[in-house]
């Protein structure tokens, strides 16, 4: 009964909403419509004595606000019972719910957490078998479907290793020998407003911290791929080494053959190791930190148009990096010294005021 009556007030709530939102058709209207949804719910709240706090708007409320925000351009002048931030929260928490619905689990079936304390007491009672061992044991004991060694392995925390120093002085030998040659590639996902993936390309260059090319698609293949880094090497400008992951777009058949006929030597990083590729990683969380995380992304075209803004205004002329002794990408042009005093800035807004650039005037 009591899920019968939630759905009931859920689907209530919403006709509400929508009968009023029938009736605005006029920008002024719409506007009046959003704050009437917001004064319902804190009569709600206050009919119920209840503390009217964000957190604990009902879902229709939530995502009519999230609706708002794509129609009304002055929406976070509007919303004064929650931030712009907590919109965003709302929906990035949707997108999340819808897909883990609609999501099946894919890979190894789960063990039984029979078999996984089994694991654990051989293990505890013999600190010096392998994963390999053990199962070997259970076959020996003749115990039904025992599971692989590396699963085993997931049970046994203190059998994983960190790589050794050899290894990442090699690693770290090549980069460094090599550093002018070398770029790197990733790919990273960013949530739709309609609960879609859309997929973002990002080629960056070593030595500069330059990002080459972005490309965004819902679809990434190879041959998709293929062309965006024809795109990002005219004119005879490609990498002598290129680094990646195991992604099957990179490890596929045609973009090796690619890679080949265009003199790139691919560089594949090994399993669980992206540290390997750490210029890649550390982009993609930049890119995260400082622009997907602060845009409710409406489709390819909007995502397309917001990064490439990003990127070519502000990212590679104008942000700087520690790795480059605090200057940027593309350098900057050398100003004359002056005082505090005698120092002015002309701002320039990028993405609309969330980002600006400055040139030093006389």
């Amino acid at each position: 009964m009591k899920t019968i009556r939630e759905m009931f007030t859920y689907f209530k709530d919403w006709l509400k909403i929508l009968i009023l939102f029938l009736k605005s058709f006029k920008h002024e209207k719409t506007q009046i419509v959003y704050l009437q949804m917001q004064l319902a719910q804190y009569k709600h709240l206050a009919e119920n004595k209840k503390i009217p706090r964000a957190k604990r708007s009902r879902f229709a409320f939530k995502q009519f606000a999230v609706l708002m925000s794509k129609i009304l351009p002055n929406w976070k002048k509007l919303s004064y019972n929650f931030t712009p931030a907590t919109v965003i929260r709302w929906q990035r928490k949707s997108f999340k719910a819808h897909w883990k619905k609609i999501s099946k689990k894919t890979g190894r079936p789960p063990i039984s957490k029979e078999m996984i304390k089994l694991i654990k007491k051989i293990s505890k009672e013999n600190h010096l078998l392998s994963p390999e061992k053990i199962q070997e044991q259970l076959l020996l004991k003749n115990v039904k479907n025992p599971p692989a060694p590396n699963t085993i392995a997931k049970y046994i925390p203190e059998t994983r290793k960190d790589p050794s120093e050899k290894k990442i002085q090699s690693w770290k030998t090549f980069l460094k020998n090599h550093h002018p040659d070398i770029w790197a590639t990733d790919f990273f996902t960013v949530p739709t407003i309609t609960n879609k993936v859309l997929c973002v390309l990002v080629i960056i260059e070593h030595k500069t911290r330059k990002i080459m090319h972005i490309g965004v698609t819902y679809s990434p293949n190879a041959k998709w791929t293929i062309q965006q880094f024809k795109s990002a090497t005219p004119y005879e400008t490609a990498p002598k080494y290129l680094i990646h992951d195991n992604d099957p777009v990179f490890r596929s058949q045609d973009f090796q053959r690619f890679l080949k006929s265009s003199n790139i030597k691919s560089k594949r990083t090994a399993y669980r190791s992206p540290w390997q590729n750490a210029y890649a990683e550390r982009v993609i969380g930049t890119l995260r930190r400082e622009l997907t995380d602060h845009l409710i992304i409406i489709n390819q075209i909007h995502l397309s148009k917001s990064i490439r803004e990003y990127v070519e205004k502000y990212y590679n002329k104008h942000r700087t990096h520690q790795g480059l002794d605090g200057k940027t990408p593309i350098p900057a042009p050398d100003y004359p010294a002056t005082t505090a005093e005698n120092t002015k800035l002309k701002a320039t807004p990028v993405l609309n005021g969330l980002y600006h650039t400055y040139e030093k005037v006389a």
